[in-house]
């Protein structure tokens, strides 16, 4: 397990389009038709990633209340199945339908919307405004596995909040931190560059 923070794609940033599998109802599904009337959450995750194992019931959560708030949200994995099959489509959709996940899990197989998006690790947050202009990406919270602050996603929720009150964002904002991304061979960022 590698730990990395992500990219930080750079603000205003307009979200990528993509076209992506949903694993639970098989059909593909595109970000205009799953986009917020008020904002769009994109979260990168896997399910084997401690990271995201440790957030997950919050993430839940927070799907639910930005619901509320006319936010969407939606999870994507592109972690390479031949290096981890717990990552597999088939084990998504199980995991989605165990924990009744309250948005789409979608399955980026290419690793291109990653790219698009500079996804680093599991999780990565990425907040959208109406427009689909990026106002926030970096972490949920500062909980982390074993350091024993209580999982809260201030920081995103913050975020979210300033973004509906038409606010400025903090200047400040915090990268994620989780596992590595796991590549196809050949694909990650720096091979690439």
């Amino acid at each position: 397990m590698a730990l990395v923070e992500s990219y930080m794609l750079p603000l205003n940033t307009t979200a990528p389009s993509f076209s992506l599998p949903n694993v639970v109802s098989g059909e593909m599904q595109t970000l205009e038709q799953l986009k917020g009337k008020k904002g769009t959450l994109v979260v990168f995750m896997c399910n084997h990633c401690p990271y995201v194992i440790h957030l997950l019931e919050g993430i839940i959560k927070t799907a639910k209340h930005f619901s509320e708030k006319e936010i969407a949200t939606l999870a994507i994995s592109s972690n390479n199945i031949q290096s981890h099959p717990q990552d597999h489509p088939e084990k998504m959709k199980d995991l989605a339908l165990e924990k009744a996940f309250p948005f789409p899990y979608l399955y980026d197989a290419s690793q291109e919307i990653a790219h698009k998006y500079q996804a680093a690790c599991t999780p990565d947050f990425y907040l959208f405004d109406e427009d689909l202009l990026l106002v926030y990406r970096g972490r949920y919270d500062d909980s982390r596995p074993g350091n024993e602050i209580p999982v809260s996603g201030k920081d995103l929720h913050e975020a979210a909040d300033l973004m509906l009150q038409k606010k400025s964002q903090k200047e400040l904002q915090y990268p994620s931190m989780g596992c590595n991304i796991k590549w196809l061979p050949g694909n990650s960022p720096e091979e690439l560059n």
